[in-house]
């Protein structure tokens, strides 16, 4: 029987935390959250390792570091609603709804969005919503949102996010045109609305998807 609450401090402290990463509210949502229930039984051994998993569609869940960093860079506050645009598994839903006040998560895949939709009630995570929808459009009826966390790249970041971020905002997600050319860029709002934009990490993201049945 594996120790999936041993495996997770094991995670934390050897995956996040030797790598420099020190907030505490983070930390303890990466320890608190069973990274394990949101893969396939059969990738239950692999599911605290130092890396991504397939989770079906074409689609991963993220290395548990680059989870970590960008919800680290992403500066949450517990008054903030948060944008994802690709819940994916809802693994990083998981952890914002931890940090967050409201988080509205965007996936534009019905089976994937059906699945986490699912998942993240059953775990209890009530201050998240998923929409089955199109990431590049944003989630209009609920903007500005303070944060937007983006788990898919874009070729260029999409002006209706931009535009959908709170003065004072903040926005992470990879940008580039495929798997060995992305950056985790930085969008910044100031208080009158000025953006401002930094290059961060190079990383391996999932192309955003641009168009899919929609069934929901």
């Amino acid at each position: 029987m594996l120790n999936f609450e041993k495996a997770r401090k094991t995670m934390v402290e050897n995956q996040i935390r030797r790598r420099g990463i020190q907030n505490r509210r983070l930390l303890e949502a990466l320890e608190s959250v069973p990274r394990h229930l949101f893969v396939s039984e059969n990738q239950y051994p692999f599911a605290y390792e130092d890396g991504p998993l397939p989770i079906g569609y074409g689609q991963s869940i993220s290395q548990p570091y680059i989870v970590a960093y960008m919800t680290d860079a992403l500066q949450v506050e517990k008054t903030h609603t948060v944008l994802e645009i690709g819940t994916g598994c809802g693994y990083q839903a998981a952890i914002l709804s931890h940090l967050a006040r409201k988080v509205i998560s965007l996936e534009i895949i019905p089976e994937l969005a059906r699945e986490a939709r699912k998942r993240l009630r059953q775990l209890g995570y009530e201050n998240v919503s998923v929409f089955q929808s199109n990431g590049f459009e944003g989630w209009p009826e609920l903007a500005p949102y303070d944060r937007i966390i983006g788990t898919a790249a874009p070729k260029n970041v999409p002006e209706t996010l931009i535009d959908q971020l709170a003065n004072n905002g903040r926005m992470i997600l990879p940008v580039g045109s495929h798997l060995f050319n992305q950056y985790l860029q930085i969008i910044t709002k100031d208080d009158k609305g000025n953006v401002s934009v930094d290059r961060s990490l190079a990383v391996r993201f999932v192309p955003m998807v641009e168009k899919a049945r929609i069934e929901e």
